[in-house]
């Protein structure tokens, strides 16, 4: 169904022409009728064996139907009770087999995560020793000559982060038994028991999720304050006694003379298993450090899968297309049988005399410590990203897959570098009010795609808690999903379609517990949504064309476990708040390293370039990332940033802070940090530094104000500027320049836009409607082209200059509405009588559905028809609209038998002008609310519904059902107290003239 729509910007201050569509080129093609890449995609969800190949073809249909392109296919256990297909059994591979081919039938995407559950890599087939694990400890003291027999004790598993509820009794087994010997060290023991703070996160025993708002983004540089010389073990005096311990833990030695504590190093389980998957899919998570490991997991699980549906051709249109690592909530892990030659080889020195550092205890001094945790955590990542990630990644890509990842939350290593391995980084954003805030997770997943020249940058979308209670319908969505675009998302993966298991008669039906927008076939608006996808389909398109354009470039500090955050002073707003008038990026030091200068901006290989790299205000860097910086301000590049102080590693200590002594004197001449500003011109670019940053700091980078100063000295404008409240970004390429605006208020809004561009005259392109037009009401000047806007509340626009584009501004009037005809009594309304509305109702006047006496009109649900006849008499001129007034919550008209489209956001509007008539006119406008009202009036009667795990007697015997409840789901949400939503066609219904 298409739409044609007024739109204030259209009609009030761009005077427009309409652009001959036999001319586009193929970018006006493309937006124009986009392809099936460019569509938006859900969450399939399964749960724990209910399914079955009947409502698999329904589901995917549907999708088809209602414009999705792309799934994530995951199977889950949450909330509902256990069905009769066993995960990976036979039956199941075969009906995955069939959801595949049904999904290549219908041109659809699948990707599909690397395990059972929504995260992880892991099942009842890992075994203990291919399993995350951590190097645990015991200690025990002993004094010579006093001692007898000395045993050491078993060390015991450290708690999981999730506690221990997942486990069925025989993984508990599993995980308690699960125990390797690693090595056992003794030295004098210290006077006092002083221990390095924060211990289990620095030695990655535990990673907090970031996203519940108690975690800090990122570790403190590495110490350099002294320790108490009571509380230091001297590393010469530390003894191996590995060989001397007996399988009981006897240990074979006799101590010398004084106090010592010996302690026995091995390694367990971590606790990790794959939550929340299907009960035959509980297990260990894999280890994350062994290729070995992750290969016998991918065979028994993914092995399977490609036995059933064969081999992925690699241009297929639709099926299998991916695999997807989801949000990281597998924790940390610090060690595998292979870690001490691993970090030998990567860090170049031995770590054994350090293991006691792992529980806490000062080896060396304070520093020397802490810098060896940071080895540990640098060595962590690397093999996380090449053996784990990468790995992954070239198994995709020899069975002709990509691979997605959301690289956050509860991840151990740099976030920014574990998404540079992926084809396709993805970021995650939750409903506005139900649920977390894990926007820097866009803000990571742009920056990454952006550095690495990846065009796609998805987002599991909309994703809420329980109090979101099928709430949601696209109008109320616009504002944050333009938000997620102008921020830099261009795809949207809805969370979550739910698998529709259970009878169609059964609405809302199935759901994934609490969780989720409800994006599926039960909702009652899903008839309508396809206008809605089409706007959503034309954003995408656009927006995944060239590149983003960014002045500023944030260096993340080296090091691991780290969330980019950048500075709160670069964004307006809280929850979804919007970039200024200056875009941004973070950058892993990984890919720094491959940045090079082209006119005095740092380029990377992706071809985005940088106006300033600015440093994060951090102590430490090595000196082969302080060498890179200073050769790239010695070609031309402008950095922001104070000198570092010293290495955060171990690794050619103390000669690496030598190295990065000299490097500062050589980068910044007199590296003391002066009280002023200072500038100083290194080679062909300019170094930047002094106490200004430090005392500007805002989280780890200098205030964005005080940034942009330095940009406006050098001449650069923003990019955009509004005077009223009007986000944006901006994609570019040599020919033309495409910039997404849109209205962040509810109100109307009347403003000049100043666009970085001159490329070309302007067009409006209308991604509502598909439709492409001239504005010739515009200036140019010093590089930059001036627009008058009008935006409707939440109202978007794409704004393009293309070179081909060479008409000259020209002055125009405004247009002004006029109100023929005001359409508010006398409607006929015709209601389900499935979903308890009456037949028929003749009203006088429009109203709220929520306020009526009438129950079957009060608890409505569903979609009602209003129906009137009018009179017109044709004595007008200019264009004609029709206009609904307050809808909700969404709208499809008809006049005089003709579809004119869907309405789901303001304005409310329709063109009529070629299809009413002089004289008698019949209107016909199909109105539907949201699921709340209908489910607040089921709860004035009896419950029956599932209880437990145990789904209700007459759904499973197939018997009448009693209770007299119009709706049936697996989650309640709702009580009868609960306040009623606003529905139906609120009005006033007018036509006007332009």
């Amino acid at each position: 169904m298409k739409v044609k729509t007024t739109s204030a910007i259209l009609t009030l201050l761009f005077c427009i022409c309409a652009v001959s569509f036999s001319q586009i080129n193929p970018i006006k093609s493309g937006f124009t009728n986009p392809g099936n890449r460019y569509k938006p995609g859900v969450y399939w969800y399964f749960m724990d064996g209910n399914m079955n190949a009947e409502t698999i073809t329904k589901d995917l249909e549907s999708m088809k139907k209602a414009g999705l392109g792309n799934l994530i296919f995951l199977e889950v256990n949450v909330g509902v009770p256990r069905g009769k297909v066993t995960f990976l059994s036979e039956e199941w591979t075969s009906l995955f087999a069939h959801a595949e081919k049904e999904a290549r039938r219908l041109g659809i995407e699948i990707t599909l995560g690397i395990g059972p559950g929504w995260t992880g890599s892991g099942g009842p087939w890992v075994k203990g020793s291919q399993s995350m694990q951590h190097l645990v400890s015991s200690e025990v003291l002993v004094s010579s000559p006093d001692h007898k027999k000395i045993i050491l004790p078993l060390p015991a598993p450290k708690r999981p982060f999730f506690g221990e509820g997942g486990f069925t009794p025989e993984f508990k087994k599993n995980w308690l038994e699960y125990y390797e010997d690693v090595a056992v060290l003794a030295f004098p023991a210290p006077d006092t028991d002083e221990r390095i703070t924060d211990i289990d996160e620095k030695a990655l025993y535990q990673r907090a999720p970031y996203s519940s708002g108690t975690v800090r983004a990122n570790l403190p540089a590495t110490s350099d304050l002294a320790s108490k010389p009571t509380s230091v073990v001297a590393k010469n005096k530390i003894i191996d006694l590995t060989g001397k311990l007996l399988p009981d833990g006897t240990l074979t030695w006799t101590p010398p003379p004084g106090k010592w504590k010996i302690m026995r190093f091995g390694s367990r389980n971590n606790g990790a298993i794959t939550r929340p998957a299907p009960f035959p899919g509980i297990g260990f998570e894999s280890d994350k450090f062994d290729t070995t490991a992750i290969n016998a997991h991918l065979d028994a699980y993914l092995g399977k899968i490609f036995k059933k549906i064969g081999r992925v051709e690699k241009n297929q249109s639709g099926g299998l297309k991916r695999l997807h690592m989801d949000s990281w909530e597998m924790g940390a892990q610090n060690w595998t049988a292979n870690l001490r030659n691993e970090f030998i080889k990567r860090r170049g020195y031995d770590p054994l005399k350090y293991y006691p550092v792992y529980s806490g205890n000062i080896v060396g001094s304070l520093e020397e410590s802490e810098r060896f945790l940071w080895d540990l955590r640098q060595t962590s990542q690397e093999l996380v990203l090449e053996n784990h990630a990468g790995h992954v990644k070239r198994y995709a890509s020899k069975r002709n897959l990509t691979l997605s990842i959301e690289p956050y939350d509860m991840n151990p290593t740099s976030d920014l570098e574990l998404g540079s391995i992926a084809d396709v980084p993805m970021a995650e954003f939750w409903s506005k009010g139900y649920g977390f805030n894990s926007t820097y997770s866009v803000i990571e997943a742009t920056s990454i795609a952006h550095v690495m020249g990846r065009s796609l940058v998805p987002a599991e979308a909309f994703t809420a808690q329980d109090n979101e209670g099928w709430k949601q319908h696209p109008g109320a969505m616009k504002n944050q999903g333009d938000w997620a675009f102008a921020a830099g998302i261009n795809r949207f993966v809805y969370h979550t379609f739910q698998n529709q298991f259970l009878p169609d008669s059964l609405k809302p039906g199935a759901t994934m517990g609490p969780y989720g927008v409800h994006w599926d076939r039960s909702q009652t608006w899903w008839p309508m949504a396809g206008s809605y996808h089409d706007y959503i389909t034309r954003c995408q398109y656009l927006l995944q064309q060239g590149k983003t354009v960014a002045d500023i470039l944030y260096l993340v500090p080296e090091g691991s476990p780290h969330v980019f955050v950048p500075p709160a002073s670069a964004i307006l707003g809280d929850t979804i708040g919007d970039r200024k008038r200056y875009n941004f990026d973070g950058i892993a030091p990984s890919q720094l390293m491959t940045a090079k200068v082209k006119n005095k901006k740092v380029v990377l290989a992706s071809g985005a370039s940088y106006e300033i790299l600015v440093l994060p205000i951090y102590e430490t860097m090595t000196p082969e990332l302080l060498e890179k910086v200073g050769k790239l301000a010695e070609l031309g590049a402008t950095v922001l940033g104070n000198p570092p102080l010293r290495s955060p590693s171990l690794k050619d200590y103390p000669l690496c802070d030598s190295k990065i002594k000299a490097l500062c004197n050589k980068i910044w001449g007199n590296s003391s940090t002066s009280a002023l500003l200072q500038h100083r011109q290194y080679g062909l670019g300019t170094i930047i530094w002094g106490k200004p940053l430090i005392q500007a700091q805002d989280k780890l980078y200098p205030n964005y104000e005080l940034t942009t100063k330095i940009l406006k000295a050098k001449s650069i404008e923003g990019d955009f500027l509004a005077e009223a409240n009007v986000r944006y970004t901006h994609r570019t390429s040599k020919n033309w320049d495409i910039y997404f605006i849109s209205n962040t208020t509810a109100n109307s809004i009347t403003t000049n836009g100043r666009f970085r561009s001159v490329i070309g005259a302007p067009e409006l392109w209308n991604a509502i409607d598909g439709r492409v037009s001239q504005i010739e009401n515009f200036q140019t000047d010093s590089g930059f082209t001036k627009i008058p806007i009008k935006l409707a509340p939440y109202e978007s626009a794409f704004i393009v200059f293309a070179k081909e584009n060479q008409w000259q501004p020209s002055k125009v009037t405004a247009s002004r509405e006029q109100t023929l005809l005001t359409m508010n009594k006398e409607w006929k309304i015709n209601f389900n009588v499935k979903w308890g509305g009456p037949e028929e109702l003749v009203t006088d006047s429009l109203f709220d559905w929520s306020t009526s006496k009438v129950e079957g009109i009060k608890f409505y649900s569903g979609t009602a028809t209003y129906r009137k006849t009018f009179e017109y008499d044709g004595g007008s001129q200019g264009k004609l609209f029709i206009d609904l007034g307050d809808v909700k919550n969404m709208a499809s008209v008809r006049l005089n038998g003709k579809e004119l489209g869907t309405l789901w956001t303001a304005p409310w509007s329709l063109e009529i002008s070629n299809v009413i008539k002089k004289g008698k006119n019949e209107i016909e406008i199909e109105v539907v609310n949201l699921w709340a009202n209908r489910l607040i009036g089921d709860e004035h009667k009896p419950y029956d519904g599932v209880i437990g795990d145990q789904w209700p007697e007459w759904l499973l015997k197939g018997l009448p059902r009693t209770s007299g409840r119009f709706t049936f789901t697996t989650t309640q949400q709702y009580n009868k107290n609960s306040p009623l939503l606003p529905s139906g066609l609120i009005g006033p219904v007018k036509i006007f003239r332009k």
